[in-house]
């Protein structure tokens, strides 16, 4: 190993292997990280896109692990010892699952939580034991600003997520800061329809769709900015400051969670 690729810094980004995850994994190796790819059971692209990211010149080693059943602890020390200048932790892992207050489950609230919210604290503690400085990022959600009850168990878990994100900035200084990202209308799921998504930019100020890059462009603010700590940064064309959730709330075409 060269001098060189001694002194990369190294990132760690959970759901890794496809859409956001890969986006600021993919962004971070362009930003000379080396890159630990963590993934679930998307194995095959995980391979597939870690041989991309060792294209751009930089180390990327997969991980698989399933945050909602080990212990996160455990992946944060694997890398830790195959990357020792380990200097950025991205949550970006998520679990998405509809269910109103009335219809969710212990199973479903677990699910929920295990993913969103009890590994990225996990995670978040382990890394500040084991890395000396570095930066933090939690991928919220802009529905944070609402009360979007269809989806209750995941709202409520990216609600902890983002209280989590102040308080663990405040134990973490000096050394660590830690910011969130909460994305609007990006990357909506497969079976969201054209309609949804022209229904949901009627509410944003701004007017269009968001842009992975818009993302990257936050993500890279973030990392680059070292005074900014505690910080979640809405990235979401002004939606989230109608705090009444215009059209973010419930669709009448087919979409609506009942």
């Amino acid at each position: 190993m060269t001098d060189k690729e001694q002194q990369r810094p190294a990132a760690l980004v959970t759901g890794a292997a496809t859409r956001l995850g890969l986006a600021f994994a993919t962004a971070l190796a362009d930003r000379g990280c080396d890159i630990a790819l963590h993934y679930h059971h998307s194995s095959e692209q995980a391979q597939q896109q870690a041989e991309l990211i060792r294209c751009r010149g930089v180390r990327c080693e997969t991980f698989p692990f399933d945050l909602a059943d080990d212990d996160p602890g455990c992946l944060v020390e694997q890398v830790y010892h195959c990357f020792p200048r380990l200097q950025v932790l991205i949550n970006s892992a998520s679990a998405y699952h509809a269910g109103t207050i009335a219809n969710t489950d212990r199973a479903l609230l677990q699910k929920q939580f295990s993913v969103n919210f009890f590994a990225p604290y996990l995670l978040s503690g382990s890394f500040a034991k084991q890395v000396a400085s570095g930066s933090i990022i939690n991928i919220l959600d802009n529905k944070i600003a609402f009360q979007q009850y269809q989806y209750g168990a995941y709202l409520m878990s990216k609600k902890a997520l983002a209280e989590f994100t102040k308080l663990a900035a405040m134990e973490f200084s000096p050394r660590i800061r830690v910011n969130g990202i909460a994305p609007g209308v990006v990357l909506p799921g497969e079976t969201r329809t054209g309609d949804y998504i022209d229904w949901r930019i009627q509410g944003i100020p701004l007017q269009r769709q968001g842009r992975v890059e818009d993302l990257i462009r936050a993500m890279n603010y973030l990392l680059d900015s070292d005074f900014v700590t505690g910080q979640i940064l809405f990235v979401d064309g002004g939606e989230g400051m109608n705090h009444l959730g215009l059209n973010a709330e419930e669709y009448e075409s087919g979409d609506k969670v009942e």
